[in-house]
């Protein structure tokens, strides 16, 4: 009885405890990671009987906001969104002096899947996949385009496009999806690489042109656009970008799993899953278990496609 007491103590105490719940998102406000983590998080604060503080800490392309939370009490209190740039790809680019946060962090949960979208401004841009190359390769200085920041998902996945096609891109850093938009409307730049999320109502609205999905399959949350795969570019393509849940390294597995359980609830809840679909993304639930297996396997994927790249 005493070692079940034990185990059950760390999960009462995240319901017991005073303090505020904070979620980092290492990411601007107005994108997919922002808009999952205030959903997650009111629900998560309702079923806890706590305040939760979702906080914006941008920089290194995601990865600021998650070194603060390695370096935060391993108690529960602290939580961080992140997804595919600065867990799976920094670790592995040449000289790379990045954290290996596979190691520093703990997998809570695998909350959405949300696809990469190439979008153009729809008076300079290009008006295709295959327009896309043929401009890039006939003007002298290429197309510029903007991304999420430098070595994200986004980055990296135009970086495997130009290695696939031979596209002459250059590359501008913003400091997420939604400030990328915001200048790809104004036509500051032609073409941008940013999470659908940020993108499809503006494409939905006329402002901006689809062109296609990064990913292996069509996105279902916008299933009329294809993928580049499906453009004349075969076998190019990734598996969904994910975004996940993780406390520090050290957190006690009972309060890993008890949070776990509140957001596979959380999730099936009619109100977020209408919030999910209104970010352009799927509900992609996975415990702390399958979670860790997955980030296992596809850190090592990324391992070879970036050697790959940059040999």
């Amino acid at each position: 009885m005493l070692s079940v007491a034990l185990l059950v103590l760390p999960a009462v105490a995240v319901a017991q405890s005073q303090k505020p719940i904070r979620i980092i998102v290492p990411f601007a406000p107005g994108a997919s990671a922002d808009g999952i983590a205030r959903a997650v998080g009111a629900e998560l604060g309702h079923r806890l009987g706590r305040n939760v503080i979702v906080e914006n800490s941008v920089g290194a392309g995601g990865s600021l906001g998650l070194a603060m939370l390695a370096k935060s009490p391993p108690d529960g209190d602290t939580l961080s969104v992140g997804a595919t740039g600065a867990l799976l790809i920094n670790p592995y680019l040449p000289n790379s002096t990045s954290p290996d946060l596979l190691r520093d962090l703990t997998p809570v949960a695998k909350l959405i899947e949300v696809g990469v979208l190439v979008v153009a401004n729809p008076e300079i841009g290009p008006k295709s996949i295959k327009d896309l190359i043929t401009q890039s390769k006939a003007r002298p200085g290429g197309l510029s385009y903007g991304s999420t920041g430098v070595h994200t998902g986004q980055h990296i996945t135009m970086e495997l496009f130009k290695n696939a096609t031979g596209a002459n891109l250059t590359h501008i850093p913003y400091r997420g999806s939604a400030p990328a938009v915001v200048d790809l409307i104004a036509g500051q730049i032609p073409l941008a690489a940013v999470d659908i999320t940020s993108a499809y109502p503006h494409v939905a609205a006329g402002r901006l042109r689809a062109l296609g999905m990064a990913e292996t399959r069509r996105s279902a949350a916008a299933p009329e656009i294809p993928t580049i795969g499906e453009q004349g570019v075969p076998g190019f393509g990734r598996a969904g970008g994910f975004i996940g849940l993780f406390a520090p390294a050290g957190t006690p597995p009972a309060v890993i799993r008890r949070i776990s359980s509140e957001v596979a609830e959380i999730l099936k809840v009619p109100a977020v899953q209408a919030n999910v679909r209104a970010l352009t993304a799927s509900v992609s639930y996975e415990n702390e278990v399958t979670f860790s297996e997955f980030l296992a396997v596809e850190s090592a994927r990324w391992k070879v496609v970036l050697k790959d790249l940059f040999k």
